[in-house]
Formats: C-alpha cells, sequence, structure tokens
C-alpha cells in the first residue's frame, strides 16, 4: 500500500512538472509569447532538484520498508536523471537536429 502510495505521488509530481510548469509560465496573447523562457526554465529545473532531494529524504528518513526504500530511491535517480537531461539540453550538450531532419525526409518522401 506505501510503495502504491509513493508511486502515486510520485507520478503526480512528474505530470505537473511535465504538464503544468508550461501551462503556469507560458503567458500568451494570441499567438505572442509574453512570459519569459527562462522562468520555465528556472521553475523545470528546482522542481525536478526538489523531487529527487524530497524522495531521497524520504527514502533515509521516513519509509521504513527495504523495497519502500527502494522505491525512493528509484524515483530519486528518476528525477536526478530528468535533471541532468535538462542541464544537458539547456547547455547546448544535445539537441534534436536529428529528429526534425529525419521527420522533413519522411514528409519529402510522402
Amino acid at each position: 500500500m506505501r510503495r502504491s502510495f509513493i508511486i502515486a505521488a510520485n507520478c503526480v509530481i512528474l505530470a505537473g512538472l511535465l504538464l503544468g510548469v508550461q501551462e503556469v509560465s507560458g503567458v500568451q496573447f494570441w499567438h505572442w509569447q509574453i512570459s519569459s523562457v527562462s522562468a520555465a526554465r528556472g521553475l523545470m529545473f528546482w522542481g525536478l532538484a526538489i523531487a529527487s532531494a524530497a524522495n531521497a529524504a524520504a527514502a533515509l528518513f521516513l519509509v521504513k520498508g527495504r523495497k519502500d526504500k527502494r522505491v525512493c530511491w528509484l524515483w530519486a535517480a528518476i528525477f536526478i536523471a530528468l535533471l541532468g537531461g535538462e542541464y544537458a539540453y539547456e547547455r547546448g550538450y544535445f539537441n534534436f537536429r536529428w529528429l526534425k531532419n529525419a521527420l522533413l525526409w519522411i514528409q519529402s518522401k510522402l
């Protein structure tokens, strides 16, 4: 039961970060973006950092069972991996130009 609660809570946090941050920070007037992009990046970065720290703290101090601790550590690792991906994308270490080129190639063949 506790593992189900841990998983459900982390899924809600993840959905809130991936869907909610864009909605909260993305103020638009017709088709013009009014809000700054850096606000969305900062909210996403700090949200992922707080979520990973909260899962690690729960695994260390709050959760008693071995399997429950493993689930908390797994979610902490997931949030850290997403945080690392966000950091690498913002710094330009990887991009999605290959995806754009592949889609344009497919579009030209159709």
